[in-house]
């Protein structure tokens, strides 16, 4: 039994006439017959009585005629979804991100999607940091991920969707926060909370980066997994820590920002997916983010093929822009 025989026996039992039914079919009438009677031996059931006057069901074919119907339909629904999924309407995207830092952007890329595409599921995977994002995505476990520069990574295009900078956090007693600036050499024997060593935080490597380059290595006592957990850590007199602007709508009674003295220290965030994913739902999610998270002017503005965008792909030991990691 093929669709197209089940299509010429609705059309036939609909009009009760062969020519009527062929035309509607954009067919000749001889075909439409040899197809009605491959039906009725497939079927092994007449499912017309024909004459020179007229056309009628038999009982078999009025039978048939319902359940016809909705395969004919079902195979519709299913025509339309294999075409949306070719052209991205529909699909599933994975995406890495950190948590705290992605509080503004995460929010407008997912409303975005939702928007413009909503048979499209976004599967949020939270807490993964900057340098795991980018081994996820280049090894494709993920399809999106939310990172930090520089990125190394066999095949992972990039662009660049904010410039963050690198601020202090302090105790709200701390003899510097009475300051509006904060210069590093005076946190030199403070007591620092950060993320963990071993999952590829960028903002932990910007924080050791920064000490050492103002001589001295951070002593780290604490390690938590996320900002909220950090901050509230700090706030509550544990220690100090260095963090990302993006973060600072976290607050706690304890706990106050400040800038560090002499030139910004800056993190550039960006969106890495692997240049060769074939997926079409990825491709609109793309497009989405080019308008909800827009390249930065500094970088470019709009335009995504600028900064590191479709165009380039990163290869091990090479990355566009500068920050914190």
């Amino acid at each position: 039994m093929e669709l197209r025989h089940l299509l010429g026996f609705v059309a036939v039992a609909e009009e009760l006439h062969f020519g009527r039914a062929a035309a509607r079919l954009h067919m000749a009438q001889p075909p439409l017959s040899r197809q009605i009677r491959l039906l009725e031996r497939d079927l092994g059931v007449r499912l017309f009585e024909r004459n020179t006057r007229s056309v009628r069901l038999t009982s078999a074919g009025q039978a048939l005629l319902e359940p016809a119907r909705r395969v004919l339909a079902e195979a519709e629904v299913a025509r339309r979804a294999a075409l949306a999924g070719g052209q991205g309407e529909v699909g599933r995207v994975s995406i890495g991100f950190a948590g705290a830092s992605s509080h503004e952007t995460l929010p407008r890329l997912t409303r975005a999607v939702r928007s413009r595409h909503p048979g499209i599921e976004l599967v949020l995977h939270g807490q993964t940091y900057s340098g795991e994002a980018a081994a996820k995505v280049a090894s494709g476990e993920l399809d999106l991920g939310f990172v930090r520069l520089p990125v190394h990574g066999e095949g992972v295009a990039l662009r660049v969707i904010e410039h963050e900078e690198l601020i202090a956090a302090l105790p709200a007693d701390h003899p510097l926060a009475a300051g509006s600036t904060v210069r590093l050499p005076e946190l030199a024997d403070e007591p620092f909370v950060t993320f963990p060593g071993t999952r590829g935080s960028s903002v932990r490597d910007a924080l050791v980066h920064a000490c050492v380059s103002a001589g001295f290595n951070p002593r780290i006592v604490q390690e938590a997994p996320d900002s909220y957990t950090i901050l509230a850590l700090v706030g509550s007199g544990v220690g100090v820590t260095l963090t990302i602007s993006s973060v600072r709508h976290i607050r706690h009674p304890g706990l106050v920002y400040r800038r560090l003295a002499g030139p910004p220290r800056h993190l550039t965030a960006a969106l890495a997916w692997r240049q060769d994913n074939a997926s079409a739902a990825l491709r609109r999610v793309l497009e989405a983010a080019e308008t909800a998270l827009p390249t930065p002017p500094a970088y470019g503005g709009p335009d995504p093929a600028s900064v590191a965008g479709p165009a380039e792909t990163l290869r091990p030991g090479r990355a566009p822009g500068a920050g914190g990691g």
